[in-house]
């Protein structure tokens, strides 16, 4: 790496000599001399400077003094005024990496080239002038140059038409129109120091939570109430709710606390507003009059009048809307002395749950305000299900592309009614089907903060009057839609209308016929002897007779089918379950048997060393006392029993063995194997607290054996696996036996069945 830095590429004409010695000097330059690391000297010839070379030079390297850069110097990067950039314009880097900016200061660069220079066309031999305006241009092959027509990317469209995002307009509360400003400024200094509130919970602002904000205002002029679900998500609309129930102004909010003045004129307004608010909350009573207004007779008319709205929903919806802030001046036609208030989806939400009763003054979502479906009554006289008729050529079913449309369709629309009721839903039913002659869809909210609400009760109750569609049910919100066999009530009133004519028409030809054969009878023929074959009393007396229990067979039939499918399923379940087990019970029986050839146990020796009652009772005292026993485990006797036996008769005469069976008789047989595989003599087999000891003595001629471990016995790991594959055969054998009860008693009931299906056929038969 060369030590100085060259500011000017090396020249042709640089001389190069065989002196290739670079310790030679620059000693008219003193500066340099001094200061650089290596050595310069000077051609005194024609005043170019020799500069070290790289070893791979050939020749000596010769510049001009003002092309060399002293390395001592500090560098500094402030260009001169008077010095020139060069092509900046071209060369100069720019902020941004992309867009119409840069663009546009790309293209600006190139003007500012376009009129200090003038590009040459070394092939055409022609010069071109730069257009910033028509920079898309095409050189054809004679040499002129093309306009396109395309423009420029990121020029704008002339004419297009956009539309900024308004930004909502702030609403005036009730507080800042009526409360001087300095009395509020007050209230709301006062209202951010205050750390106690009145805590309202699902149920809304009830009646509890009024009384109690009412005796907070006793002792101080602001009470805090703090919001939680659902009413927090909307605090426009909680607000709205206490400034109604209470009579007090907002004066701050913050998240979801709000702080309510109790206003100056409180001890004077106090009982006055909750007079009102008791009458509108007895809207129930006054609603209750109107009960006949939902059914007259066999049909169900809802009268129209807006009077038989009760007084809680009129009164209080009203306060409501007009606590709106200033009114869109609407008048429609006579109804000049009340403008329209309200958006347009309001008012159209408005106008179709007119008529159907009171609204949930305590909704929580935006407005419009839901139909309160709990004031409504519970039951309806005269009362029924409505008449359904299908289109010709369809079927009342709805497939799964209409189904996932109608759910779609329903997701923005508000919602109609808001209940809470589980039982005697008759009147939300009859307002149901009076909404469903102006909309497919009826939405209905449930209710928070109730008791034991079951939204799968609601629905079945209403489908069950209705005869809707459910779409939708969770425990938010039910979707009902009418069905495609709906009719509404005018059109259900004509087909009824159609089948009594019908009938007249019926009754008028079976008395003609009645009249015609008694003209044409003979006259010694009795009139009583007259055939009704093919007349309409034949089929009305077949009709009465026998329709009906026809249909009760049918039905029979169906269930009997249905039965019998599950049963068969639940047969071939228990089958295949049964021989999953047996393949185990196989598999474990073959390593059972892998294990037990294995094993040989020894005999027992039929010599066997006779010991008195006084020495067995002495030997059995001894063996009790002794704190040292073998324990034995899961695994039974291998190997490893037989040589802790020895160890223990190496130091005394007689062993404890503790084992941990229940069963006697397996007690026993490990007894008699301990003795048969140790050569000793049992003494006796006591029951203790731990289990039963086995108390065996060594003898008087007892030598110990050179290998304490026999051959014969398994294991410790083959006797743990022994014991391991004896417990699952027996559990496998357990459940294999439960399988087997199960499938004959399934086959038990199958065959039952198959005799009652005989007889219904048998009587099917009988009645065709």
């Amino acid at each position: 790496m060369l030590a100085t830095v060259l500011t000017s590429p090396i020249p042709l004409s640089s001389s190069f000599n065989s002196n290739r010695n670079p310790s030679k000097t620059h000693k008219s330059n003193p500066s340099l001399n001094k200061n650089s690391k290596f050595s310069i000297s000077e051609n005194p010839s024609n005043g170019s400077i020799k500069m070290p070379t790289a070893p791979w030079m050939n020749g000596l390297l010769f510049l001009h003094p003002d092309g060399v850069l002293n390395p001592s110097e500090p560098c500094t990067k402030n260009i001169s005024n008077n010095a020139k950039a060069p092509n900046k314009a071209l060369f100069g880097k720019e902020s941004g990496f992309r867009g119409k900016k840069v663009m546009k200061k790309i293209i600006r660069n190139v003007e500012k080239l376009q009129g200090n220079e003038v590009l040459e066309d070394t092939h055409i031999g022609i010069f071109e002038v730069l257009e910033v305006g028509n920079w898309l241009k095409e050189i054809g092959s004679d040499g002129e140059v093309k306009k396109s027509d395309r423009e420029m990317p990121w020029l704008k469209e002339e004419g297009k038409v956009v539309f900024r995002r308004m930004k909502k307009e702030r609403v005036l509360t009730q507080a800042e129109i009526s409360l001087d400003k300095d009395l509020l400024e007050r209230l709301r200094r006062k209202a951010m120091r205050m750390r106690k509130w009145v805590k309202v919970m699902k149920a809304g602002v009830t009646p509890a939570v009024v009384d109690e904000i009412r005796l907070a205002w006793r002792k101080n002029e602001l009470v805090m109430v703090k919001f939680g679900i659902p009413l927090c998500r909307n605090m426009d609309r909680a607000r709205e709710i206490v400034e109604m129930k209470t009579g007090g102004l907002v004066v701050w909010s913050k998240k979801d606390a709000l702080v309510v003045y109790r206003g100056w004129n409180h001890g004077k307004t106090s009982k006055s507003s909750t007079m009102d608010y008791s009458n509108c909350a007895g809207g129930q009573e006054i609603y209750s009059s109107t009960t006949s207004l939902f059914a007259s007779g066999n049909n169900i008319n809802m009268s129209q009048e807006k009077s038989s709205i009760s007084t809680r929903g009129r009164c209080l919806y009203g306060q409501d809307r007009e606590k709106e802030s200033v009114p869109i001046g609407i008048f429609k036609g006579d109804e000049n002395s009340r403008p329209v208030i309200g958006s347009l989806y309001e008012r159209e939400t408005d106008r179709l749950l007119d008529g159907l009763g009171p609204r949930f003054i305590d909704w929580w979502m935006r407005k419009p305000l839901p139909v309160d479906a709990d004031l409504l009554p519970e039951i309806v006289p005269g009362f029924k299900p409505p008449i359904r008729l299908s289109p010709p050529n369809s079927g009342p079913k709805l497939t799964d592309e209409e189904l996932t449309y109608l759910r779609k369709l329903a997701q923005p629309l508000p919602f109609h009614f808001a209940l809470g009721r589980n039982r005697n839903l008759q009147g939300l039913a009859a307002a149901i089907l009076k909404l469903w002659e102006k909309s497919l869809i009826a939405k209905i909210a449930i209710k928070w903060g109730i008791q034991n609400t079951d939204n799968e009760q609601m629905a079945y109750e209403l489908k069950n009057l209705t005869g809707g569609v459910l779409l939708l049910r969770n425990k938010f919100l039910i979707i009902f839609y009418r069905g495609k066999d709906f009719l509404p009530q005018g059109v259900a009133n004509l087909v009824e209308q159609r089948e009594m004519a019908l009938r007249r028409c019926h009754i008028i030809e079976e008395g003609a016929r009645v009249k015609v054969a008694e003209t044409i009878q003979l006259a010694d023929e009795p009139l009583a002897n007259t055939s009704i074959v093919g007349t309409l009393s034949e089929f009305q007396d077949i009709r009465t007779k026998f329709g009906d229990l026809k249909t009760e067979n049918n039905e029979l039939e169906i269930q009997l089918q249905a039965e019998r499918e599950n049963l068969e399923r639940e047969l071939r379940n228990q089958e295949r379950k049964l021989s999953i087990l047996n393949v185990k019970i196989e598999k474990t029986a073959k390593v059972l048997a892998k294990l037990n050839s294995s094993w040989q146990p020894a005999e027992q020796d039929v010599d066997v060393e006779i010991i008195t009652e006084e020495e067995r009772e002495c030997l059995r005292k001894i063996g009790l006392k002794l704190n040292s026993c073998l324990v034995l485990g899961r695994r039974g006797v291998f190997n490893g029993v037989v040589e802790g036996v020895h160890q223990h008769w190496k130091h005394r005469e007689v062993v404890k063995v503790i084992t941990m069976q229940r069963v006697f008789l397996r007690v026993i047989y490990t007894a008699k194997l301990l003795v048969a595989e140790t050569g000793g003599i049992l003494v006796s087999v006591e029951k203790l607290k731990e289990g039963h000891a086995i108390i065996i003595y060594r003898g008087k001629n007892y030598q110990r054996p050179l290998k304490l471990m026999t051959d014969n016995l398994l294991t410790k790991r083959e006797a743990l696996q022994k014991s391991i594959e004896l417990q699952r055969i027996g559990s496998l054998k357990f459940f294999a036996y439960q399988r087997q009860q199960a499938v004959l008693y399934l086959k038990l009931k199958l065959a039952r069945l198959k005799e009652r299906r005989v007889g219904t056929l048998q009587v099917g038969q009988a009645i065709d």
